[in-house]
């Protein structure tokens, strides 16, 4: 056992809050946190053998730069026998305590305590031996551990009472959907459109930031107060409020797709195209004609999807005399949404055709805009083409594709989270299944939900587990348990 710091060297709490310690820490530079020991601590290299559990020789090698750190179980010595309090065990990429190592000790997964990995990561991830090099794979873990740019801490995974809530919530869009909901009953009040816009909003910005179970809570009321609008109100009122009914909509079949549910997805798209049509306003009907294409793919109506998103996108460009930023927004996701039916159909030609016209949408647009909800922008249609790349089998080229993109750029949440999940499906296509799990784990970082209620990316953790070599398989299987995915 590691003799521990306190006993050895007297280490100073001003250390561990020095920016030149903070960033030994975070660049995984044990030497360097040595030197500071000694310059700030006199600490000798013989104390520091007996505190970390290591041999003196050890020790010099690492001060002077022939050694290095590289393997989680010595980080996790290091950071145990030198005392470190919790923000420095997260500099260094590690849980807040020790806790979380016993645990793992005694095959107990912890909920809360684990490092998490920012989605920053990637960039890490994505660097080009990923694809040429030769090494083992226990060799190239150690190396992207050494390589990640910090920590952050788990976001608490979805309770189980939490998914029985969301189903519910799921269950009750049936009767909304439908039409035979308990709410129908004329409202005392006329509409309170100022108010539906804004619901629909914030259920928007909860999609968008991944936060589902929140969006699911809330629709089935919405969905009915923006029904209810269409068929009380008049005039330009009228017209408003079934804008606002298939961006509703829009959103519920979004939700359906997630969750798997192909026949109540089909019904809230063509609710939401529907009500499109009933608004009169172009920009709206193509926005609708989006979740069509997506329920059509959720139902593997892939030759389809691809020509109705076409179809629809040349009619929309077609009717318009001039696009403004709203419209081409709109225009580019369509175009996208086809581009993907088209891969899923291994239409190569067709979906690089309508691939390169969302690009010089795109381009025209000049940057990533979130109007309309659709997030367009170069770097959205970069993130398609690495989808459609994966989808073909060219995982080299979404790989190289995905290199160019910068995770900052992306601001919506949950584009981020299908990004990261497309990167670890062209890493396991690659064969490597340690960048694939270190992927994974940022997308559920960032997205909990993400990992825990969508059946593609339930698919995908199981995937890596059936696949992953003696070397992983005891961290795919953890990640897997805390996924609640089984065989």
């Amino acid at each position: 056992m590691p003799g521990r710091a306190a006993d050895l060297i007297e280490i100073p709490d001003s250390l561990w809050q020095r920016a030149d310690a903070l960033d030994a820490l975070r660049q995984r530079d044990i030497g360097r946190l040595f030197q500071l020991l000694r310059q700030y601590a006199g600490a000798s290299q013989t104390r520091l053998a007996i505190a970390c559990d290591m041999t003196q020789p050890k020790i010099s090698g690492i001060m002077r730069g022939t050694a290095r750190v590289e393997t989680l179980e010595v980080f996790e010595r290091i950071a145990d026998g030198l005392s470190m309090p919790a923000h420095a065990r997260i500099a260094l990429g590690l849980a807040p305590g020790p806790a979380a190592a016993k645990l793992a000790e005694l095959d107990i997964p912890s909920r809360n305590t684990r490092a998490a990995l920012p989605a920053a990561t990637v960039s890490g991830l994505l660097s080009p031996e990923a694809a040429d090099s030769e090494e083992d794979e226990s060799s190239v873990r150690r190396r992207t551990f050494v390589g990640l740019t910090g920590a952050s801490l788990f976001s608490a995974i979805l309770a189980d009472t939490g998914r029985a809530e969301s189903a519910d919530a799921i269950e009750s869009f049936a009767a909304v959907l439908a039409a035979y909901s308990p709410q129908t009953a004329a409202p005392d009040t006329p509409p309170d459109l100022s108010a539906i816009a804004a619901a629909v909003a914030r259920a928007k910005r909860d999609y968008q930031a991944c936060r589902y179970s929140d969006v699911t809570r809330g629709l089935p009321e919405l969905l009915t107060r923006s029904q209810a609008a269409c068929a009380i109100l008049g005039g330009q009122d009228r017209l408003r409020a079934c804008t606002l009914s298939a961006e509703a909509h829009h959103v519920a079949a979004s939700i359906l797709i997630k969750a798997g549910d192909q026949g109540l997805a089909w019904l809230a798209a063509d609710r939401s195209m529907q009500a499109a049509r009933e608004s009169e306003d172009p920009v709206t009907i193509a926005s609708s004609a989006r979740i069509i294409t997506h329920a059509m793919m959720n139902s593997r109506h892939y030759k389809a999807a691809a020509s109705t998103a076409s179809t629809l996108a040349a009619r929309f460009d077609h009717d318009l005399s001039a696009h403004d930023p709203e419209s081409l927004s709109v225009y580019g996701s369509l175009l996208l949404r086809g581009a993907i039916a088209a891969a899923q159909d291994h239409d190569r030609p067709g979906a690089y055709e309508l691939l390169t016209e969302a690009d010089e949408a795109a381009s025209r647009l000049g940057e990533d805009r979130n109007l309309r909800w659709t997030a367009f922008g170069p770097v959205n249609a970069s993130l398609h083409r690495v989808n459609i790349a994966v989808t073909l089998g060219d995982a080299g080229t979404a790989l190289d594709v995905a290199r160019t993109v910068d995770l900052a750029a992306i601001h919506v949440t949950e584009r981020k989270a299908s990004f990261l999940m497309d990167t670890a499906r062209a890493f396991l296509q690659y064969g490597r299944h340690d960048r694939a799990y270190l992927a994974l784990r940022a997308a559920e970082d960032i997205a909990p939900e993400d990992i825990t209620g969508r059946p593609a990316a339930r698919r995908l953790v199981r995937d890596l587990m059936a696949t992953a070599p003696l070397s992983l398989q005891r961290q795919a299987e953890d990640f897997a348990r805390r996924a609640g995915v089984t065989e």
